[in-house]
């Protein structure tokens, strides 16, 4: 399996930006579709963002669409998800996933690599 570490989490104020990287181990990185979900107090995890790991497939939950982009640099290792026009309603702790399945879904289970998450704070 991969190991995953994310990393730039913080507290931004509404209308801001951040940028969150993943970092990933091992040099199969290429192989695996990556994904970003998050986690508010008291919710479900949701699925926010995946990039294909030939990048022909992208998708974005209806809440982020137009505000958040995923992207990855596989001579890297690294995936990222840039956050734009941040709201308080975005705040959760952003954990990146990996799968090996070509086919997979927006939800978590299809995901089988995690990263232990960064926090990411937005105050109105």
């Amino acid at each position: 399996q991969v190991q995953l570490v994310e990393s730039g989490g913080g507290l931004v104020q509404a209308g801001g930006s951040l940028r969150l990287s993943c970092a990933a181990s091992g040099r199969t990185f290429s192989t695996y579709s990556m994904g970003w979900f998050r986690q508010a107090p008291g919710k479900e995890r949701e699925f926010v963002a995946a990039k294909s790991w030939n990048g022909g497939r992208t998708l974005y939950a209806d809440s982020v669409k137009g505000r958040f982009t995923i992207s990855r640099d596989n001579a890297k290792n690294t995936v990222y998800l840039q956050m734009n026009t941040l709201k308080p309603e975005d705040t959760a702790v952003y954990y990146c996933a990996a799968t090996l399945l070509r086919s997979w879904r927006p939800i978590s289970v299809d995901f089988g690599s995690w990263g232990q998450g960064t926090q990411v704070t937005v105050s109105s």
